[in-house]
């Protein structure tokens, strides 16, 4: 897993992953910055860890280069992106394309990008959510694995929107990293199927 910030959605899969029965284990925690909060949840677990810092890096590309070769010491099955904000590279996308994935705060396609409550809530929706999607090359633009709804209520503002939204995806991601790695799943163009053994069946490490 990869994060940047306090590692709420990190912790919902610690716990998944605390029943045998859930069918996935968390072989490292990555981030891209020092001090974050997900870290310090890892380590607190036992999980190993490292920091790689995009300044650290003379450019963005060699620091892509960097990060990918941090995860792929630890041969992951899938790579899950849990509130990390930055974009991975062509080299990431190489060695983890098609079985990388991260979360969004709206129903994607709409609201894309950094503030997607924010966009959604000042647009004036009825119903907002999260999506959990497969990474490409884009801005929130891979291809979709799964969705969940949340109402906007009349007596909402922002920071309540948020809230429910952000239960709704820690709930989500659970639900799809759980079905992916004991199912398998196959990604054609634009299209997922969960529970398809193929190219990315699991084999739980």
């Amino acid at each position: 897993m990869l994060v940047s910030g306090t590692g709420t959605i990190l912790q919902a899969l610690m716990d998944a992953c605390a029943d045998p029965g859930y069918g996935a284990r968390i072989v490292a925690v990555g981030a891209d910055r020092e001090g974050t909060g997900g870290v310090a949840r890892a380590e607190a677990a036992g999980i190993p860890t490292f920091v790689r810092r995009l300044k650290d890096s003379p450019d963005r590309f060699a620091w892509d280069q960097a990060l990918t070769a941090d995860c792929a010491a630890f041969a992951p099955d899938l790579v899950v992106l849990a509130g990390f904000m930055k974009l991975v590279g062509s080299d990431f996308l190489a060695e983890f394309g098609g079985r990388t994935i991260n979360t969004h705060q709206a129903l994607l396609p709409s609201f894309p990008g950094m503030h997607g409550v924010h966009d959604a809530f000042d647009h004036g929706v009825k119903v907002t959510g999260c999506s959990v999607f497969v990474v490409d090359a884009g801005v929130d633009s891979g291809p979709i694995l799964a969705q969940a709804a949340v109402p906007v209520l009349d007596d909402d503002d922002e920071a309540t929107l948020l809230e429910r939204v952000k239960v709704a995806e820690r709930a989500l991601v659970v639900d799809t990293v759980g079905r992916m790695l004991r199912g398998g799943w196959s990604v054609e163009g634009r299209r997922v199927r969960l529970g398809r053994l193929g190219e990315h069946a699991s084999s739980t490490r």
